[in-house]
């Protein structure tokens, strides 16, 4: 039978869905339970990963999608995946300081997570948050991920759909997400436009496109430019989105990318554990390998 804090989520109370994030964030067996009963109601949530260079505007810019979408009557969540404090584990609030603007709104919750170490910046948990947040009604889930350059690459495999935010005068702006560039953003945004540079940076990202070897019935990711703190352009970025989700669901894309956000959900679960046992081990194990006296392979094989 589903639990009183199951119903009470599903309904949208804001006290049960706090309780039930800290629950599933904490890795306790009752979130589990938790997100378990929940996820067998419908999915109907859109996912969107917001992630660029650290002062590119990322806060600023989804504050702008928020006020988009409630003006639309839709519900938000915000998930902001923020560095772990190196003292207590837990995530730094200044995501959370820049939106206050929506503490009254019910529509709107956000909620920060540390990213507790992960290169990635995603924590095993984020995608179980987002599942809960979807479960409770919330139409769109924006996951806004730390910005620290191409480890980033962890928000595509999650979100339905990835806005990479630059911002022109960051010199290595672009350089910093080559390797992985093609691979993470949906849609290209180059926020600050109003400053000098910003025709350089779209040629630049111009210029990595053109080897991406799009065919004619593949997305191609757009590039948006913006001011977010006065709202230009954020009609537009909201509207490529509009034309990336009907993309993908004229595609039946929209399937696979909930099964490779449940492959990654696991895969951060083993991870986390591993590196769990890893830590266990003792100084003599340590000692004879660096002795010579074992492998690392036949160390990783006790496991």
């Amino acid at each position: 039978m589903e639990t009183e804090l199951a119903r009470m989520v599903r309904a949208g109370d804001e006290r049960s869905i706090a309780r039930g994030l800290s629950l599933v964030e904490n890795g306790a067996r009752e979130g589990q339970l938790l997100l378990q009963a929940l996820r067998r109601g419908p999915a109907a949530s859109r996912l969107l990963g917001v992630t660029g260079t650290p002062g590119s505007g990322k806060s600023t810019l989804v504050d702008r999608l928020i006020e988009s979408s409630r003006a639309a009557g839709e519900r938000v969540a915000v998930l902001a995946v923020d560095p772990s404090s190196p003292f207590s584990g837990g995530a730094i609030l200044g995501d959370r300081i820049r939106m206050l603007r929506w503490h009254d709104d019910r529509g709107v919750f956000i909620r920060s997570l540390a990213s507790r170490g992960q290169l990635g910046g995603l924590s095993a948990a984020t995608v179980q948050c987002a599942a809960l947040l979807e479960a409770a009604g919330f139409g769109l889930v924006i996951i806004e991920t730390v910005g620290v350059g191409q480890s980033e690459v962890d928000i595509a495999s999650v979100a339905d759909a990835t806005v990479l935010v630059l911002t022109p005068g960051q010199g290595d702006g672009v350089q910093a997400f080559k390797a992985g560039i093609m691979e993470v953003a949906d849609v290209f945004v180059v926020n600050k436009a109003d400053q000098p540079g910003v025709d350089r940076l779209r040629r630049e990202i111009a210029a990595l496109l053109s080897l991406g070897g799009y065919g004619p019935d593949d997305w191609k990711p757009p590039i948006i430019s913006t001011v977010a703190s006065r709202g230009d352009g954020v009609d537009r970025l909201v509207a490529r989105l509009a034309d990336l989700e009907r993309h993908q669901r004229g595609k039946g894309m929209l399937a696979e990318t909930r099964r490779r956000r449940a492959r990654f959900e696991v895969r951060s679960l083993v991870a986390r554990e591993l590196d769990a046992l890893v830590a266990e081990l003792d100084d003599a194990a340590l000692d004879a390998l660096l002795r010579g006296e074992t492998t690392a392979a036949e160390l990783a094989r006790t496991f």
